[in-house]
């Protein structure tokens, strides 16, 4: 079965090039072209293409480069731009480092290669494929991936949205496991809004790094004149909550003597207010949450056993950021639309290696690391595209920009080479099966392998780099 066929919008003003293209990239390819740098009907236009495909090898001067720069800052001011490939001259750096500024999704030497071409135009297709995915999902009125504020679209987020809908209104103790940052508070405040008791209060505490007689003053609240300043009665974070759902935040870190007491009020539904022997009587859902293994703990002596099984009728967990990257795309651009109309700017979309960079990167901050940095790249980012460069300093690690101290050359020398090794590592160091993945022919991986002299040491336990075996049937 053929692949679905990809459209390529050629604006060149060499006629006999463009027909070359044209007839050169083959069946897969429907390819339109504009006359000279006139992109006709923009509204036309945005539905039809997956790619553009704009030639500036002629480019010389600052009348070619306004050629360029115009058209593309024409694509980039449509609803959804599409990826622009942008071919230039050998030794056109200058204007190389110019079109990536300007939203440029990858360029390209004059010196052609079709089959490099071709799969250029593969990867900004699935690129574009993607975005237009996240659109869609984002347009809808009831995310298939969010729960509340809580946006997840992996099979395990699922997994917990499916979950946490399911126990909502049942009125039982909630225990919320995961890193710090995968946002174990937005999944309680989607609890609390799902359950019963939504039109009461949902109070939040955090236990963590307190003195113990300050986190039982925050729970349990005092009587005037309880202790040296208290001269004024003060309601306690349960009490407060009355009603309602009350968060306990890092509640591995309470001392034991606030574990007996909290297993008390979890028990008799009352507690005493500090320098009062009058009980308070309560009513409240609680849900707790923690970075720590409290069964763990309890093993160590450090946690009450009959506390944690009252804690944990239900445990939910949220797994880290690194252990579904399938989702830092949907997420990155979610955060992205978010503070681009709060600090009203008019970024719409990652470049190819800043997204790739995200992709690529480990997250210990989570989800919330993650929503600090686009928060960054938004504000310093100056047009519709967020390049490598507007990331931190740490995410930028191997995907740096091109930069005058380096050639054209050794910029695409040096991303062909992660792109292969990354996709020869996941295929196992299989070339035949590299080959299939990258879209290009056996052989000519063969050649960039030998050119770029990469060996299989490049991985921890790598294999050597092995083909098919005899009895496969070989993919024409």
């Amino acid at each position: 079965m053929n692949p679905e066929r990809i459209h390529v919008w050629l604006c060149s003003p060499d006629a006999a090039f463009a027909q070359v293209i044209v007839r050169d990239l083959g069946p897969d390819y429907e390819v339109r072209q504009s006359e000279g740098f006139n992109l006709g009907n923009m509204r036309e236009q945005e539905a039809w293409w997956d790619v553009v495909l704009l030639d500036l090898r002629a480019a010389r001067d600052e009348a070619g480069w306004d050629n360029g720069i115009r058209i593309m800052d024409e694509i980039n001011r449509v609803e959804l731009p599409p990826p622009v490939i942008v071919m230039l001259g050998e030794d056109d750096q200058a204007l190389t480092r110019k079109v990536i500024e300007s939203g440029a999704y990858d360029t390209l030497s004059s010196l052609l290669d079709l089959v490099e071409l071709r799969l250029i135009i593969r990867r900004g297709y699935k690129f574009r494929r993607a975005e237009k995915e996240l659109r869609r999902l984002h347009s809808q009125e009831q995310l298939a991936g969010k729960l509340y504020e809580l946006l997840g679209c992996s099979e395990s987020m699922q997994q917990v949205f499916t979950l946490a809908r399911k126990i909502a209104p049942c009125d039982v103790s909630v225990l919320i496991t995961g890193e710090t940052g995968t946002g174990k508070e937005l999944l309680a405040r989607a609890i609390h809004r799902l359950s019963s008791r939504a039109a009461g209060p949902f109070i939040a505490f955090s236990c963590s790094n307190l003195p113990e007689t300050l986190v039982e003053d925050e729970l349990f609240g005092h009587e005037r004149g309880a202790f040296t300043g208290a001269l004024v009665m003060r309601r306690g974070r349960f009490e407060v909550a009355d009603q309602g759902t009350l968060f306990l935040d890092e509640v591995g870190d309470l001392a034991l003597g606030l574990q007996a007491k909290l297993l008390r009020v979890l028990q008799e539904r009352s507690f005493e207010r500090l320098g009062s022997n009058s009980s308070v009587t309560v009513n409240i859902r609680l849900v707790c949450a923690t970075h720590q293994n409290l069964a763990k703990m309890v093993e160590e002596g450090k946690f009450r056993e009959d506390l944690y099984y009252r804690l944990n009728v239900v445990q939910l967990h949220l797994p880290p950021l690194r252990e579904r990257r399938e989702e830092i795309p949907f997420l990155a651009h979610h955060f992205l639309e978010r503070f681009a109309q709060q600090f009203g700017k008019k970024t719409k979309r990652f470049s190819r290696l800043a997204l790739h960079a995200l992709e690529e990167y480990d997250w210990p901050g989570n989800v919330r690391e993650l929503e600090n940095v686009v928060q960054r790249a938004v504000v310093m980012a100056d047009g519709s595209t967020i390049e490598i460069w507007h990331l931190p300093l740490g995410l930028r690690n191997g995907f740096e920009p091109l930069r005058p101290v380096h050639s054209y050359e050794e910029e695409v020398r040096d991303f062909k080479r992660r792109l292969i090794v990354r996709t020869l590592q996941e295929c196992g160091w299989r070339k035949a099966a590299a080959a299939r993945t990258l879209g290009v022919a056996r052989g000519y991986l063969h050649r960039l392998i030998n050119q770029l002299q990469i060996h299989p040491r490049e991985a921890d336990g790598a294999t050597p780099l092995l083909e098919e075996p005899p009895s496969y049937t070989r993919v024409m």
